[in-house]
């Protein structure tokens, strides 16, 4: 084991809570400031860009849900705790600040593990980027996802909203979400596929960690590999693609979940996968 792989189940979070499964394979990052709609502080963004970079050195966390507490996901950045102080900030300020939510996003993207948003209620601003650089994101009827930039006269340009959302909606619908700053209501969300389901409030999270769960039983260390060409393969052409994928299909076939799935199909038995 090389000395910078480390357990994650015993993370001790500063500006939000995590849950860890008896046997350590699924995380759950819940933002916990229910009374605000559980807005970002400078220190909640920073803290979780660095638990993101983390868990890629982790040894037992395979997938992670991200939710919000009390009914809603997250209202974006508080807007007394930093959209305030950014009105005083110097252009170099300003610059170190933006690329350190970018870096949340890129943190979110580079990790392993695939990642789950449980979305409910207000999912704003960074909120709603958090939620997008999810692998896969679970809402509720009453899920309001607003990409609200220029409501406060920036850009929708935003923490890579301009490159994310178009792949995942259609740039004709993110061009109108990003210019009028509206909520996508989850009708929206599902039919553009944003949401992969919709579910009611009271089962969102559970439906959230049941797919976290079945992905963190399955084979893990190809599930990091789907994740990596899912991200790398929007700047490769076709045949660059194709021939990644040839490698790291390669690759896979040597591990020994390969070779349980196939044990497992001659015995008749169902698989037991064990990320190796």
């Amino acid at each position: 084991m090389t000395h910078h792989k480390r357990p994650y189940a015993d993370y001790q979070a500063q500006h939000f809570l995590w849950s860890v499964s008896a046997d350590g394979k699924l995380a759950t990052l819940t933002l916990n400031r229910p009374d605000r709609k559980n807005p970002l502080t400078f220190d909640s963004y920073a803290e979780i860009r660095d638990l993101f970079r983390g868990l890629a050195y982790a040894t037992d966390i395979k997938t992670v849900v991200v939710t919000g507490a009390g009914g809603n996901f997250c209202s974006g950045g508080d807007v007394h705790e930093i959209i305030g102080p950014l009105t005083k900030m110097s252009m170099p300020e300003l610059l170190d600040f933006t690329r350190m939510t970018g870096d949340l996003i890129k943190a979110m993207r580079a990790c392993p593990q695939p990642v789950v948003a449980a979305v409910d209620g207000i999912c704003a601003g960074a909120g709603a980027m958090i939620a997008l650089a999810a692998d896969m994101r679970i809402g509720t009827p009453q899920a309001r996802t607003a990409f609200l930039f220029t409501r406060v006269g920036l850009a929708g340009a935003d923490m890579g909203a301009c490159t994310l959302l178009p792949r995942m909606i259609g740039q004709g619908r993110a061009s109108e979400l990003l210019y009028t700053g509206r909520a996508m209501n989850a009708d929206e969300g599902l039919a553009w596929g944003f949401f992969n389901s919709l579910h009611e409030s009271g089962a969102v999270l559970d439906a959230a960690q049941a797919l976290a769960r079945q992905l963190a039983d399955g084979p893990t260390f190809a599930h990091g590999i789907t994740k990596k060409l899912l991200h790398q393969e929007w700047n490769m052409g076709v045949d660059e693609a194709i021939e990644a994928e040839a490698e790291a299909q390669a690759i896979c076939m040597q591990t020994k979940d390969f070779r349980r799935a196939y044990d497992a199909f001659v015995a008749k038995q169902k698989p037991v996968f064990e990320g190796d």
